[in-house]
């Protein structure tokens, strides 16, 4: 396991981790580092104008990049696999949310997931590790063999979710996905 202090600097430099979520592994990289955010979606293969999860150990992490609900708002979600759309401050760029006015973020019960975003004084980049219309990846060893030398894979065990996490805009309720 590369120690702590090394994941930062790969990251400050504009490196990819791969990680465990809830349901997956995920591909992360500093979210104000526009040159990671594009190297996550030329991995991917994912289109700029669909935008990308920010994670977090906690909804301070969030709030530089998005209008935050009450608390209470977002109690009994957050920590969990709910994703909500909130309106997006201006240091969330256009890199992170793709064509929309809005930005995608959860505060993540994954204990290793939250615990690196809480260590590294972050959120992070938070999608799939696959190539768009792939299946997700679910170990380590997968990340490795499709992304090879990459990313910086982190080990550990993925959750127990059987689906990806449940977005929601807030504002009008709907679901996206579910």
């Amino acid at each position: 396991m590369p120690t702590l202090a090394a994941i930062r600097q790969y990251l400050s430099r504009g490196g990819v981790i791969a990680y465990p979520t809830e349901s997956c592994y995920g591909l992360g990289c500093d979210p104000d580092n526009p040159a990671a955010v594009e190297r996550i979606l030329k991995l991917k293969g994912r289109p700029r104008h669909k935008g990308l999860i920010l994670i977090a150990a906690g909804r301070r992490q969030l709030q530089p990049y998005v209008h935050l609900p009450a608390a209470e708002q977002t109690a009994g979600y957050w920590p969990g696999p709910f994703t909500f759309i909130l309106p997006a401050r201006r240091r969330a760029g256009r890199w992170l949310t793709g064509r929309h006015n809005g930005l995608a973020v959860r505060v993540t019960a994954h204990a290793d997931a939250r615990r690196l975003c809480r260590e590294l004084g972050m959120p992070l980049v938070s999608t799939s590790a696959n190539r768009s219309g792939f299946k997700a990846l679910k170990t380590a060893s997968a990340c490795r063999r499709e992304f090879g030398a990459q990313i910086m894979v982190l080990p550990g065990r993925i959750g127990n979710s059987k689906n990806p996490s449940t977005i929601i805009h807030f504002a009008s309720g709907k679901v996206l996905r579910g």
